[in-house]
């Protein structure tokens, strides 16, 4: 009598192959070609995280320096979140982009649990959970003629849930010398370039009407949108763009009584909700304030007198419970 041979089909492979902790996915790379593939698709990305966060199992990083120097060596530490472990130290990730930096590697994100590391103009996605690396493609769009030198700024990840996609938007300020002898004064412009991991291949956007600014520690992405602190003609306000439509927008900051010269904003994803925690610059006794965009800002709760501490690294929930941590 025959073998009978059966055949799992492809989609129930992979939502089994989602739902499995990260050691095993590393192991199960080495399987075959197409399974390998598989893991770096945004669709299985975008599912094993979602799986992740349902099943409450958190990566927390820390990125860190060895050494004080040029030659410093930077690198991630995964945190534990495990009760009674109070963050120690599971395993130190050193990463190849990491080396020859010019400046410290900055780090936007997470989406999807994917982050998005860059330095000057180079750029590369990575995925804590199953560390898979991508340095993406050297842009292609065209500079302006008479250029003398070229910035990257403000970068933003995020995903097009319409279109299945992962994007990366940066800002570009380009530099004109002064030149005496053709009448030319010192001057600048921007440009806006975006990067599809569909295509792998960055295109050159519209300009939005303000300028953002401030580190990927106070900006963030959520829910199909990345925020940026944004400065207009005359005020600060907060600037949005859409992964799905390719637009920017503005929105006004909380009206928490003061400014942003005596007090820190740092944006973040409150259940699939725009937040802010607002909290002093000076002292040593903070308070923190907690705000969330729903139609219009409300403070959620405040966290008084917080002795001795700098600013908050994290906020997440514990799983099922009505639990909030601030870390």
């Amino acid at each position: 009598m025959p073998e009978t041979r059966f055949e799992v089909p492809e989609m129930v492979r992979l939502e089994i192959l989602s739902k499995l902790p990260v050691k095993s996915l590393t192991r199960f790379r080495c399987v075959c070609k197409s399974w390998c593939s598989s893991f770096q698709t945004p669709h299985f990305i975008t599912k094993h995280q979602q799986n992740n966060l349902h099943n409450n199992n958190l990566n927390l990083l820390l990125k860190r320096c060895l050494g004080n120097t040029r030659d410093d060596i930077y690198y991630f530490s995964q945190l534990s979140t495990e009760k009674g472990q109070n963050f120690s130290v599971q395993d130190n990730i050193h990463l190849p982009f990491f080396e020859d930096c010019w400046y410290a590697p900055v780090v936007s994100g997470p989406c999807n649990g994917l982050l998005c590391l860059h330095d000057a103009d180079k750029v590369a996605l990575w995925n804590p959970s199953t560390r898979e690396f991508k340095t993406l493609p050297q842009s292609t769009v065209q500079r302006p003629p008479s250029v003398d030198s070229t910035s990257f700024g403000c970068v933003g990840i995020g995903f097009d849930s319409q279109n299945g996609d992962y994007k990366v938007v940066r800002f570009v300020t380009n530099y004109f010398e002064e030149n005496e002898d053709e009448g030319l004064m010192g001057d600048w412009n921007h440009q806006v370039e975006l990067y599809s991991l569909k295509s792998d291949s960055w295109k050159e956007i519209s300009v939005p009407g303000v300028q953002p600014y401030g580190s990927p520690l106070f900006n963030n992405y959520v829910n199909g949108f990345y925020y940026w602190q944004a400065i207009g003609d005359s005020d600060y306000l907060i600037l949005s763009f859409d992964m799905v439509n390719e637009k920017f927008s503005a929105l006004p900051l909380p009206e928490f009584g003061g400014s942003l010269a005596e007090y820190y904003l740092e944006l973040l994803d409150f259940n699939g909700l725009l937040g802010a925690i607002i909290y002093p610059r000076e002292g040593t006794d903070k308070s923190f304030d907690l705000w969330v965009m729903n139609g219009s800002w409300t403070k959620q709760f405040s966290i008084e007198s917080l002795p001795r501490v700098e600013r908050p690294l994290g906020f997440w929930k514990n799983g099922n419970d009505a639990d909030y941590y601030l870390c």
